[in-house]
């Protein structure tokens, strides 16, 4: 079980009692748990009330450059966190360990959970639990009205696919043997929003996928991250399953940055229309550049 350090734990508790006691409502300390709840508030104006982000808050740059980090989303520290006497913490649904995030909690501090269902509606109802949270209503409205129009012309745009790109999502090699998205995945639902068929869609989760597997899947192109588990994207033409697929044939190799492609957040129109276009060229024209 997580520990805390009774030090650490007063000294949170004091500053929001003193708060308290005062009357006056303190100045928003906010920890931002999640890549997608950072960029969020960055857009609704409220990142000079951050005071922490996790790892996984890439985007903007800015946001790991000038603000503490705390860990990795699902290994956070409760000391680490409760260090920078916060008065707020946003956390993506999945961020962890419980038992971090109940200290946390008894030490005073509110989290609030931001759901994290990767599909339109869930990047929408984002939005209005960040906004709500932070005040910030109006500027909520605003952008989630931005990311809906920016839905409707991806939809639009995928009328244009008559062929579906038979796709599979890489997560990372181990061993030569690639972790793939199926089911539930963020990028099983990235792949619909781009109009590609995830040949992977029998396996649920994130699954390595044998050489025979691989083979019999036979996809046309292969989705990559450049930042992914294992750093920089290898070329996987290189090892002998993917070099009997069609993929390989074509030297169909898309890569994208990572936070950008699956991060499920104020940017995923563009995402998705950037990958649906470098993965049908030939139905809707070139990728921008």
């Amino acid at each position: 079980m997580t520990t805390l350090s009774r030090r650490t734990f007063l000294f949170a508790s004091t500053m929001l009692l003193g708060a308290s006691r005062a009357g006056a409502a303190p100045a928003r300390r906010i920890v931002s748990i999640g890549g997608a709840v950072t960029e969020i508030l960055y857009r609704l104006e409220h990142e000079a009330q951050i005071v922490g982000v996790d790892s996984t808050s890439q985007y903007p740059a800015d946001a790991l450059k000038t603000k503490a980090n705390v860990g990795y989303v699902r290994a956070l520290g409760a000391e680490g966190v409760l260090s920078l006497s916060p008065t707020l913490v946003l956390a993506a649904e999945g961020a962890g360990p419980p038992d971090a995030l109940r200290l946390i909690e008894q030490a005073g501090v509110p989290i609030i959970r931001v759901p994290d269902e990767p599909s339109p509606a869930g990047i929408l109802r984002r939005v209005e639990v960040i906004a709500q949270a932070v005040d910030a209503e109006d500027r909520g409205v605003a952008l989630a009205k931005s990311i809906n129009e920016g839905f409707e012309r991806l939809t639009e745009e995928r009328t244009r696919v008559k062929r579906p790109t038979r796709t599979l999502f890489v997560l990372s090699l181990q061993n030569g043997r690639p972790l793939v998205g199926g089911k539930g995945t963020t990028a099983d639902a990235m792949l619909s929003l781009a109009g590609a068929s995830n040949v992977a869609s029998s396996l649920t989760g994130w699954k390595p996928l044998s050489d025979e597997g691989l083979i019999a899947a036979a996809p046309e192109a292969i989705v990559m991250m450049q930042n992914g588990p294992g750093g920089n994207a290898p070329n996987p033409f290189g090892l002998p399953a993917f070099a009997a697929t069609p993929a390989a044939a074509q030297r169909r190799l898309v890569v994208m940055d990572g936070v950008y492609l699956l991060g499920f957040g104020p940017r995923t129109p563009d995402a998705a229309r950037d990958l649906m276009r470098a993965l049908h060229p030939d139905q809707l024209g070139p990728a921008r550049p």
